[in-house]
């Protein structure tokens, strides 16, 4: 059987994080630049497990777009869909670092190339050919990226591909509070997947993430499964069948970049390979007690990309821990 396709779409960037941890930017004497983005995190993630991704997005024709296009390419991620601006820069972002791993951003796209995406710039060919097409909603922030993101969405569903959404709320891109919650809302009804944090749930519900009717008034009819990650304490899965929680493993954290993307191309993988994964709990189980163990992984070293692991990386800890 033919490898399934996981097409991921949206921006992909230049982090600048500092050479030493827990100080702030303006404290900081050097940064190194690694690749970042969310999806393009997800596209190198299902690449390293095995899996077939392709990447959809727009990059400045400049020095840092095309070291980005060819660090999907050494990953081998398919850049069929990969575009270029000539008027407009990659995007960038200074992340810092704190004592205890979580990060801070400060954003520099005003506007970059990734939010310049158009209609007509869609490899729509690719996206049909996909079985999962994968979203964040950092992409729906300004026009005509999100014209686009929209049209890429209805041609994925017109063609029975499977939508799946991790919003990644990164709120210094909107406006206001008021518009991420209603951007990042605007296209929840149309997922079959979404993943989201404990702490995505506080932001979207403005209630208890750990309760369990909270959680469920983010469900919706068309909705086949909806994950919240509770960091490493691992994640929760609800479906209209079965809902449950399924535990994380505890590793020495460095750095949390990518954990969340790590996970979510750990699982799509999965579901790429077998879609009964929403009828079966005991396959959902383990395909989320495997991405628990990918996302763990990821948090031993710097950097998101270079830190995504290989199965036998998820593997040894899932044995590791199971002693």
């Amino acid at each position: 059987m033919a490898t399934p396709l996981i097409v991921s779409f949206g921006e992909m960037l230049i982090d600048f994080v500092p050479d030493t941890s827990g100080v702030s930017l303006a404290e900081s004497t050097g940064f190194l630049k690694a690749p970042g983005g969310a999806p393009a995190n997800v596209a190198c993630a299902i690449s390293k497990l095995g899996g077939k991704s392709a990447f959809i997005g727009k990059f400045g024709d400049d020095e840092f777009g095309h070291m980005l296009v060819n660090i999907l390419k050494k990953n081998g991620v398919n850049s069929e869909g990969v575009c270029f601006d000539t008027h407009a820069r990659t995007a960038l972002a200074f992340v810092t670092l704190k004592k205890n791993g979580e990060r801070e951003f400060m954003f520099y796209r005003n506007p970059s190339a990734d939010m310049l995406l158009k209609e007509s710039e869609l490899n729509k060919d690719l996206i049909k050919k996909a079985k999962i097409f994968h979203y964040g909603s950092i992409s729906l922030i300004s026009e005509p990226c999100r014209a686009a993101h929209m049209a890429a969405m209805k041609t994925a569903k017109d063609a029975g591909v499977l939508l799946s959404y991790d919003p990644n709320v990164r709120l210094p891109l909107w406006p206001s509070t008021e518009a991420a919650i209603e951007g990042i809302k605007s296209i929840w009804n149309e997922a079959d997947i979404i993943k989201v944090s404990d702490d995505e749930v506080t932001f979207l519900t403005r209630g208890d993430a750990e309760k369990d009717d909270v959680v469920l008034s983010l469900m919706h009819d068309k909705l086949k499964l909806l994950i919240v990650t509770d960091g490493e304490k691992g994640c929760r899965y609800y479906t209209k069948k079965f809902k449950g929680r399924v535990h994380g493993y505890s590793v020495k954290t460095v750095d949390t970049t990518g954990a969340g993307d790590s996970f979510v191309g750990a699982f799509l993988v999965s579901l790429g390979k077998d879609g009964s994964i929403f009828d079966d709990e005991g396959k959902l189980k383990e395909a989320l007690a495997f991405a628990n163990a990918c996302g763990a992984v990821c948090t031993t070293q710097k950097g998101a990309i270079p830190a995504l692991p290989t199965p036998s990386d998820a593997q040894q800890l899932m044995k590791s821990k199971s002693k």
